[in-house]
């Protein structure tokens, strides 16, 4: 799947990484480390069936700090990010509508990329869509089959036909990197609540476990189904794909995996326990969850349909840049509402980093070395990628504390490659 445009990112003087981040599994802020020069991400993407909203928006922003981070650091960025380009809330929002899957998915998938690009957010070095994986899916459920994770469960009432197939919580926690809760940090009741209201089917007849998640779902009449070799015909369940592209496209275990709050469960949970029990080897060393993005005291979702669009401030004449900058306010893992006032401030905000480096001298004296403005910038984002630290140094910037040792190209390139920023865009 094709993703999107490189937006302009200046290379810096490297600088050691100091890169402090939270974990939600064990609770605490402890330093995060490359391995031999690289450093390894993957953040789960959309499902496209409806266009790109604040909460989105807040995810991927953030997440590009980390990247952008790591590359002023000097390291290698490996990126994965996908698609969920087929599963139900797709299909039903295509019934609705009456228009076809495909035609819908693609849609939203190129208005995403249009918003990432107004947004100024690198591209992932991978961009996979569930369906062009979906071979690989077959291929790991297979294997969760065979090494005695997974089992077969009736597609229909008489007990006949292609069964579907479920992941068995109870068999995968015989391998010692996963527990049921270890990577969401949840309780059971607080699981039981959630797994019905994030796609699981509790109830479903034939499961060893109400929290059970689908591998595979059989193929029913007017659903898309693709070969499933052993399994049957169907289509792939959510959790897997996540799965299946982070062990193909990224070393085991990677750096970072990434997302919404709203994903540590069931979707990382269980992503996590397939590829654990697959191969032996946890799926990750840290996971990130940003906070939730709201409107008026709810939260910013699909299914409330309370939703602020970024194409939708883009056709008011909305700078994405001022966007950008109302996201940055926030820290990363902040849950907070959406107001027009602070889309006002942010506006104001920029406007003022702008104005000071039309007053910032050309200086070209130490223009190999790391300058003030880099060196703050770069403190607070490896200070658990604190955004609104590293907006305030760029006020103190702006301010004259820091303008002394540094020009108007080394300012800008600084801001633009650190923040995605740029000041000198009018």
């Amino acid at each position: 799947m094709q993703s999107w445009s490189l937006p302009a990112v200046p290379d810096l003087p490297p600088v050691p990484e100091t890169l402090e981040l939270y974990d939600t599994p064990s609770g605490t802020t402890a330093a995060t480390a490359s391995r031999g020069g690289i450093a390894s991400l993957y953040v789960c993407g959309i499902t496209p069936y409806d266009a790109t909203h604040l909460g989105h928006a807040n995810t991927y922003v953030h997440f590009d700090l980390l990247v952008r981070y790591w590359r002023a650091c000097g390291l290698d960025v490996q990126y994965v990010q996908n698609v969920t380009d087929i599963d139900d809330p797709l299909l039903e929002r295509a019934t609705a509508t009456r228009v076809d899957w495909r035609q819908l998915a693609e849609s939203q998938v190129q208005l995403f990329r249009e918003d990432m690009e107004a947004l100024r957010v690198i591209p992932p070095t991978h961009y996979l869509g569930a369906v062009e994986m979906i071979p690989a899916v077959v291929e790991d459920v297979e294997r969760l089959v065979e090494v005695g994770v997974a089992y077969p469960v009736s597609a229909d009432a008489e007990g006949a036909g292609t069964p579907d197939y479920y992941f068995d919580i109870a068999a995968a926690q015989q391998h010692a990197e996963w527990r049921l809760g270890s990577v969401g940090g949840y309780d059971r009741p607080t699981m039981e609540e959630l797994f019905p209201q994030r796609g699981g089917d509790p109830q479903r007849p034939g499961k060893r476990d109400p929290l059970d998640p689908l591998l595979w779902r059989a193929a029913r009449a007017g659903e898309p189904q693709w070969p499933g070799g052993e399994l049957g015909p169907g289509r792939p369940g959510w959790h897997i794909e996540c799965s299946v592209i982070a062990r193909r496209h990224l070393p085991a275990p990677f750096t970072v995996q990434g997302g919404g709050s709203d994903l540590r469960f069931p979707h990382h949970e269980f992503s996590a326990a397939h590829a654990t029990a697959a191969d032996g080897v946890p799926l990750a060393e840290r996971y990130m969850h940003t906070g939730m993005v709201g409107l008026q005291g709810e939260k910013m979702s699909k299914s409330r349909g309370n939703l602020v669009l970024v194409s939708g401030l883009r056709e008011r004449g909305v700078d994405p840049q001022v966007i950008r900058t109302l996201i940055l306010s926030h820290h990363w893992r902040a849950d907070w509402d959406y107001t027009e006032s602070e889309l006002q401030q942010a506006q104001q905000r920029l406007a003022g980093w702008k104005q000071a480096l039309t007053h910032t001298p050309e200086n070209h004296d130490g223009a190999g070395s790391p300058e003030d403005l880099q060196y703050a910038l770069m403190s607070a984002l490896g200070n658990n990628l604190n955004a609104p630290a590293a907006l305030g140094a760029l006020d103190m910037w702006a301010s004259g504390h820091l303008a002394a040792a540094t020009s108007v190209t080394r300012a800008r390139d600084v801001v633009l490659a650190l923040l995605g920023l740029d000041l000198a865009e009018r």
